[in-house]
């Protein structure tokens, strides 16, 4: 969260990405450091993945990655 925050106020845009497990730690923190950047929140757990389900993850992910980063097409 912290690297995400300095590249946004650099004015890198960045997509700060994590599974779904935490999105209530990332809200506090956000709320915490100020920060309102573009975020996607992916399945929960990645551990132990096979690299065919991480590639699958990866595939729904992409399309909402992208947005965050480009904006509405």
């Amino acid at each position: 969260m912290h690297d995400i925050n300095d590249l946004e106020r650099r004015g890198i845009p960045g997509v700060f990405v994590a599974t779904v497990e935490f999105e209530d730690a990332a809200a506090t923190q956000s709320a915490a450091l100020g920060l309102d950047v573009a975020h996607v929140l992916t399945e929960h757990p990645i551990q132990d993945r096979t690299d065919e389900e991480m590639t699958a993850i990866a595939d729904q992910a992409i399309d909402e990655l992208l947005r965050s980063l480009t904006g509405p097409a």
